[in-house]
């Protein structure tokens, strides 16, 4: 990333002895991440890897990673992102498909059965970062001779795999240098442009780093000389106590997490730092803010975004929130206004006016498709103030003996039944009508299980025959994806015998 690049180099030297990441209870200061980054840089250098070369990191959230991203992005080079929580079968098959030069990984990833040959197998070079920056270790250093190189892309990142197997979205250098600008109009008194510095406050980094949420707030942080409070994996507990050590001003949780905070009824003095909780990865229930808000005063400032965006491109201000939450309730928010933003119609792809829904089409600097318009899956209104309204997705809808069906309409009112906590929809095959809905539903914790025909009886009186799940399981919780979301071929997996 060019002008992140200057960034990441110039605030690492500002102040080396300055703690940068907070991890487990246990303080790293810039200088420790500097020097795990010149190791790296110096073994990559030792393997003659040219720039914009694509180099694969196995990514975790701990702070050895951090150094890892840092390394491989200040040096212009390609990050390609592998997820080790994958099964080893489905991890060593990407291995072997990505064709990289090399692989950084730490030690634990390392001694798993099998990875060294499978690394081996793939022509890789190994080098073994520790996972709490002790050091660096070239384990293998002969390169392939043929090397891909991937000019101008900063990262191949995977997407969340929420609704089938993960793929990988090339995100140029540009497109997050856009990102970011547009992101840090949010911060009051500061601009992408100001000058390196290190900045007061905290970001807490819980998303994970193979995820576009994860990387986009540690990239974010690094580049605005901000302390970096990183949790390896959401619990109650670990988030609440990460709060209390760091005091930030703002933290982030995922629907299901913000539920879980709510349900454990957390004691309000440990949130007294935090004026805001960000939300984004999943839509954001406006009743789940409301109850927040209600409870601890404290705003949820949701946002869109994706993968394929390179980060947000809508959201919610504080400023915005204490303003216009009554009047735009249930917005993911505000439109950047460096994103141009249509509602189209889905047929004759005729733009819409303020007000009616169709399928959102975006176009901007940081969607990296040479400014065309981009047409989302996404159903949305977007009102007169450029305030955004997900409605849905349109490319996951069930089509029940010709009917369409969308899970996003469905999950929306049963959430609202007095015994649901949570509920996540999937579509699965019925002989007759093609496809039928399937529901998971978690219910709250002092809640009996509604009988099925009463639970079916309650949604007639509120959705259409046909929108009606035929198939329902009370779960402890849902298959999800890392990043929290509930995940759709392990939904189906649910309803795999029918019941």
């Amino acid at each position: 990333m060019a002008l992140m690049t200057e960034k990441l180099r110039a605030i690492m030297a500002i102040d080396p002895d300055r703690t940068e990441i907070e991890f487990n209870g246990e303080d790293y200061s810039w200088r420790q991440i500097a020097d795990v980054v010149q190791a790296i840089e110096a073994a990559l250098v030792s393997m003659d890897l040219p720039v914009d070369a694509r180099v694969g990191i196995m990514l975790r959230n701990r702070p050895g990673h951090i150094a890892a991203i840092v390394a491989v992005l200040s040096s212009d080079r390609c990050l390609v992102t592998l997820n080790p929580i994958l099964p080893d079968e489905k991890l060593f098959a990407d291995v072997a498909e990505l064709d990289l030069p090399v692989i950084i990984a730490d030690a634990s990833d390392l001694a798993r059965p099998g990875m060294s040959e499978a690394m081996a197998d793939a022509g890789s070079a190994v080098i073994e970062i520790g996972a709490c920056l002790e050091g660096v270790r070239v384990v293998n250093p002969e390169i392939r001779t043929d090397i891909r190189t991937s000019p101008g892309v900063a990262i191949e990142m995977l997407t969340s795999g929420t609704t089938g197997n993960p793929k990988r979205v090339p995100l140029s250098r540009a497109a997050f240098d856009a990102s970011f600008r547009g992101f840090t109009k949010y911060e009051r008194g500061r601009s992408f442009d100001d000058p390196p510095k290190l900045s007061s406050g905290c970001t807490m980094v819980i998303n994970p780093l193979t995820h576009i949420g994860g990387i986009y707030g540690c990239i974010a942080a690094l580049a605005a000389g901000r302390k970096i409070a990183l949790l390896e994996k959401f619990t109650v507990d670990a988030w609440v106590a990460t709060v209390k050590r760091n005091k930030p001003a703002v933290a982030p949780a995922v629907p299901s997490a913000v539920r879980m905070l709510l349900d454990a009824n957390v004691d309000p003095k440990d949130l007294a730092s935090l004026h805001a909780l960000i939300s984004g990865t999943a839509p954001l229930p406006a009743d789940l803010v409301d109850a927040f808000l209600d409870k601890y005063g404290i705003p949820i400032c949701s946002n869109y975004g994706a993968t394929e965006f390179a980060g947000a491109v809508a959201g919610w201000s504080i400023d915005d929130f204490r303003s216009l939450w009554k009047q735009k309730r249930g917005a993911v928010g505000r439109v950047h206004s460096d994103i141009e933003a249509r509602v189209v119609d889905a047929d004759t792809g005729a733009n819409l006016p303020p007000g009616e829904e169709g399928l959102l089409e975006l176009k901007g600097e940081q969607l990296n498709n040479d400014m065309q318009w981009l047409r989302t899956t996404d159903r949305a209104v977007l009102d007169a103030d450029r305030f955004l309204y997900i409605k849905g997705r349109a490319d996951n809808a069930i089509i029940r003996g010709g009917f369409k069906v969308h899970p996003d309409d469905i999950v929306r009112v049963l959430n609202e039944h007095p015994a649901v906590l949570e509920s996540a929809l999937v579509g699965v095959p019925d002989k007759r009508l093609g496809a039928v809905p399937a529901a998971a539903v978690i219910l709250k914790e002092s809640a009996d299980a509604p009988a099925v025909d009463e639970l079916k009886a309650w949604l007639k009186s509120r959705l259409i025959a046909y929108q009606v799940p035929v198939h329902f399981r009370y779960v402890a919780d849902f298959p999800r994806t890392p990043s929290m979301k509930p995940s759709a071929p392990g939904l189906r997996s649910l309803f795999a015998v029918d019941p």
